[in-house]
């Protein structure tokens, strides 16, 4: 029996397909004939996480007895090599009961890195309990060596598998095929949204909402060749709506999801708590505060240390460079707005000649303009050759991370902008003040230069509001491929 012949109130919906519609849910992605992409993915990370654990261990066995030894573990009658299968597996199955390969969670955003990282950290204070309680001394090195290695490799091949998964769904494959219930301007809202995101993985097929004719759901659902329903405006159909669609979808093997309209909030501020038998969903208060603590600034200080100890060549010889292959000084120091609207003079090695401030500005000043109406030029008459060249790979923003050191800045933040610029923020703008400035951001490593001024707004403000430690380390991470291909740099 199909929904609309059970439930009276929607017995009138009409179904408008978009166009094309394809069966990308069951495309590509190594296929298998009647397998879907989801299982596919699933059982490459289940075969992947083991492979990377068995070589992380045997390679700290190897780092700590050599190759062949048969070291047995003290306080068992166990070699080394068994104890390390033993441990690939019981790891192995921590990440499955943290359900770090949940499709919830899969192929976009923090948190499947964050369900690994608590597995594994989980999982060695479990075996160092157990240790003491049962006084099994394994070698401290061994596990020094195997923590990390199995750790970091994991989280390298999450990210090797995402980032194919992405590239797959670039090219138009395994994708889930979406079908919206709701009001035209919320469909046409959320086709826009995951046309603009197509590493999120879905795709709007079609479109059910009240209309003049009696198409019911089951004939939408074949035409659209849904593999997810998506319900946005439940007001329109009355509060039984979601429960008729469950029992309607019971079996079918097809997801229900309910969008709270609610963009640019971190999954980690949302929480769904149950108030008398009503879900109710709980939206946290921006992070932007959590930014401004003790462990932000540590992480910023310390980082900005070691980056400094370990590019130390690249900074001397920078300096040198600048200084002998152009007239004037190494160093370019600007005034810009930092934290609350606090100016701070930021300092970069100099990519122009001396003088290309007054120099522009008598320029702008020629045609009448000024800075706020010109936007930044792709090739600039005042860069130096050496300029071009540290420009492109952002060498010349090294001399920052003294700005960091000294509390202006930040590793990761929003850019610190001139005054100018900060005067013609809008109450949305003014958000990015909350925080310290960073060296490198969310703008950044999603296009840099070649983004819309209004499209840089938003990610600034989603990383003032949405701040973590986990994603500052994510931003880098990107920030390091994205100067490496100089995407945007200019």
């Amino acid at each position: 029996m199909s929904l609309a012949s059970r439930f009276d109130p929607i017995a009138t919906q009409a179904f408008s397909p978009r166009s094309p519609v394809v069966d990308t849910d069951r495309v590509t992605f190594g296929a298998t004939t009647g397998s879907t992409w989801r299982s596919r993915y699933s059982r490459a990370l289940l075969i992947s996480d083991l492979g990377v654990l068995l070589v992380a261990l045997g390679l700290a066995q190897i780092a700590n007895f050599g190759a062949g030894s048969d070291k047995q573990v003290s306080g068992l009658d166990v070699h080394y090599q068994a104890l390390g299968m033993l441990l690939a597996a019981v790891w192995w199955v921590s990440l499955q009961l943290h359900q770090t390969r949940s499709d919830a969670i899969l192929g976009h955003g923090p948190e499947e890195y964050q369900r690994v990282v608590v597995a594994t950290f989980r999982l060695f204070a479990t075996l160092a309990l157990l240790s003491v309680a049962f006084k099994v001394d394994a070698s401290r090195g061994y596990l020094a060596t195997a923590f990390p290695l199995g750790l970091l490799g994991l989280l390298l091949a999450r990210k090797f598998w995402r980032g194919r998964l992405h590239r797959e769904r670039i090219r138009g494959g395994a994708m889930a095929n979406v079908l919206v219930i709701g009001g035209e301007r919320s469909a046409a809202q959320l086709a826009q949204w995951f046309t603009k995101n197509p590493a999120a993985g879905y795709r709007v097929t079609g479109e059910w909402a009240p209309q003049a004719s009696g198409h019911d759901l089951d004939a939408a659902l074949h035409s659209s060749k849904a593999s997810t329903v998506v319900v946005t405006d439940t007001e329109q159909h009355g509060d039984e709506i979601l429960r008729e669609l469950i029992w309607q979808l019971d079996g079918t093997g097809i997801d229900l999801v309910v969008s709270p309209n609610v963009l640019d909030v971190a999954s980690s501020r949302l929480r769904l708590h149950d108030v008398s038998g009503m879900p109710m969903l709980h939206v946290s208060e921006p992070q932007y505060a959590g930014a401004a603590r003790w462990g932000k600034i540590v992480f910023d200080r310390v980082g900005a240390a070691l980056i400094v100890l370990a590019l130390a060549p690249v900074l001397i010889i920078s300096y040198l460079v600048v200084r002998l292959t152009s007239p004037g000084p190494a160093f370019y120091r600007q005034e810009r707005v930092g934290r609350d609207g606090t100016p701070f003079s930021m300092i970069k090695f100099r990519s122009m000649r001396v003088g290309a401030d007054a120099e522009f500005a008598k320029m702008l000043a020629d045609q009448g303009k000024s800075l706020a109406q010109l936007p930044k030029l792709k090739v600039d008459p005042r860069v130096t050759p050496i300029g071009g060249f540290i420009r492109r790979f952002s060498i010349d923003e090294l001399p920052q991370l003294f700005n960091v050191l000294n509390g202006d800045m930040s590793l990761v933040g929003p850019r610190p902008q001139r005054d100018f610029e900060v005067e013609q923020y809008d109450h949305i703008a003014t958000r990015r003040l909350r925080v310290r400035p960073g060296m490198t951001g969310l703008w950044q490593v999603s296009g840099r230069s070649d983004l819309s001024y209004e499209e840089a707004i938003r990610l600034d403000v989603h990383y003032v509001e949405n701040w973590s430690i986990t994603g500052d380390m994510m931003i880098l991470w990107r920030t390091l491929r994205a100067v490496l291909a100089s995407d945007g740099a200019y």
